[in-house]
Parts: structure tokens; C-alpha cells; sequence
């Protein structure tokens, strides 16, 4: 059984961070281990929350218990996502050395949050070189979106070549999977959108209608499942097929529900078996 020690915030109402992850996760027979960076009442784009931070030291402290069990040699991969400060970059970063201590075939794989096309970036100004200079060089996988790909690169990716150029730049610092969400190419066809991913010599996009809504936590369920589909097939083009099918079931069911929320618990058959109604196009 595939194992992920998942380190992201967790929030009561709604489905961000783990509170997103994890169910995904459990519904396609992956066993999670989550460990919570912070836990709000909701999430922050609400404007108001309640609910605490957790200190590096506490979730530290967990991942220590966890470890005392022995049980890291289980794990088969580290999942993080947003990282809220400088600190708790450092614990992930720990745990990802500890767990490849305890098992040199687990990968990590980072969700490298720092904003998107529509907000910019909406992270303290610190996160964004941490990830570059600290983070991303020890990731196996990463899953930026196209926003997020320019500025860890410091480029500006748009038509389909410089994309791949700027994921090549991006691989050059360690990671050897990308998965590029959000990709909007200037020669698209008007109301799509598309997801991009590169392992080792081939290269693989996926085309789907632009739903109008604004999700939170569609990242973070993106990132969870591409981490296991890769797990279990090793193959990044199944993959991608497998998590854009499933993602834009979710959100076409939360978009015709009409809630902010994203509907994670009544798209669960869609998340467990992919319909597959996407072509995957090898692009190189």
C-alpha cells in the first residue's frame, strides 16, 4: 500500500490543505499521514478566521512521535503545499531528509504555493526565494502552476515552447517531474485550459474547458493526486490523465452547485475512478 506523509494546513470548514488532500488520498487506497501547519476555522480567502498557527516546534514535535514509531520507512512520499513562513519550510525540509534516511526510495514532492495569473503573488516575500533557493532543489516532483513556474525560473512562460523551456530550467535545480497546472497559452482555443507535464525525455498536456469559478483548494487536491497516480503507474503522462479528469469532474460539480466550497465528498466515485474524458497529447 502506497504511504504519503502529507504536511499542509488543515482548516474545519471547507476543503484546503489537507482538509483537501487527504480524502482524495484515502478514496484511491492511499494510506495518509497528515500532519497540520495550521488549523483554521476556514480558509483565508474568506478575509476572517479563527484558529491557530502551529509553532515549527510543535509540528516538528509530531513528526518526531511519528518517526519514534518507526513507521518513516514506511513512507513513500512527503507532500507539502503552502508554506506560511520561513520555519516551517525548515521542518519539511527535515522531514523529507528524515524520511529518506529511513527510506532512500521515498520522493517529495512540493506544491510550491505562492499565487497564481489573476492575484499575483499573495505569499510573504521571503517564501518565494526560499522555495527556489531551499525547497525546490531537494524536491523529486513539483506542481506550480504556470505563475508560479515564471517565478520560480524568473522567466515568463507562455506559448508552449517557452514553458517547456522554463521547465527545463526549473528540472536544472533538482526536481525531475514537473507537473504545470493552469497553463494558458496565448494560441489556445478561447474557454480552455490546460495541464502540462515533463519526465525525463517526454512531455504531455491536457486540454479541458475553463470553468468560471474560483476554487481554493484545487491546487492542493491536483498536487495529492498527481503524487499517487505517479506513485502507482511511474509514468507522468497516465498521471495526468488520471488527475485532470478527476479534478475537472470536481469542479464542474462544484461549479453547478453553486457553493464557494469544493465538493471533494459528493465527487468521490470521479476521484477514485477518472472517467479518462481528456485526450493526453505527447507533446515532445
Amino acid at each position: 500500500m502506497t504511504t504519503i506523509l502529507s504536511i499542509q494546513s488543515s482548516v474545519a470548514y471547507g476543503h484546503v490543505g489537507n482538509s483537501a488532500a487527504v480524502f482524495p488520498l484515502q478514496r484511491l487506497g492511499v494510506e495518509v499521514w497528515p500532519i497540520h501547519t495550521v488549523h483554521f476555522s476556514n480558509h483565508t480567502g474568506y478575509g476572517a478566521w479563527r484558529g491557530p498557527l502551529m509553532a515549527p516546534e510543535d509540528v516538528r514535535a509530531v513528526l518526531t512521535g511519528v518517526q519514534e514509531r518507526g513507521a518513516l520507512a514506511e513512507v513513500d512520499a512527503v507532500l507539502s503545499g503552502y508554506q506560511g513562513g520561513e520555519q516551517i519550510g525548515e521542518v519539511i525540509l527535515d522531514a523529507v531528509a528524515r524520511t529518506k534516511e529511513a527510506n532512500p526510495g521515498a520522493i517529495y514532492a512540493c506544491d510550491p504555493v505562492m499565487g497564481n495569473a489573476a492575484s499575483g503573488c499573495f505569499v510573504h516575500p521571503a517564501i518565494p526565494v526560499l522555495l527556489r533557493e531551499r525547497v525546490v532543489p531537494h524536491a523529486d516532483v513539483i506542481t506550480p502552476n504556470q505563475f508560479e513556474l515564471g517565478f520560480l525560473t524568473e522567466t515568463d512562460p507562455g506559448d508552449l515552447g517557452s514553458t517547456l523551456d522554463s521547465v527545463e530550467q526549473v528540472r536544472a535545480m533538482g526536481p525531475s517531474t514537473v507537473l504545470v497546472t493552469s497553463v494558458l497559452r496565448p494560441d489556445r482555443p478561447e474557454g480552455t485550459i490546460e495541464m502540462l507535464a515533463v519526465q525525463g525525455d517526454g512531455a504531455w498536456i491536457v486540454q479541458t474547458p475553463h470553468l468560471p469559478l474560483k476554487a481554493n483548494g484545487s491546487g492542493d487536491v491536483t498536487a495529492a493526486l498527481f503524487t499517487a497516480h505517479l506513485l502507482d503507474t511511474a509514468d507522468a503522462g497516465v498521471a495526468l490523465g488520471r488527475t485532470v479528469s478527476s479534478v475537472f469532474d470536481l469542479l464542474e460539480r462544484t461549479h453547478e452547485s453553486g457553493r464557494r466550497e469544493l465538493q471533494v465528498v459528493q465527487s468521490q466515485a470521479q476521484i477514485a475512478n477518472p472517467r479518462m474524458q481528456f485526450a493526453v497529447e505527447k507533446v515532445r
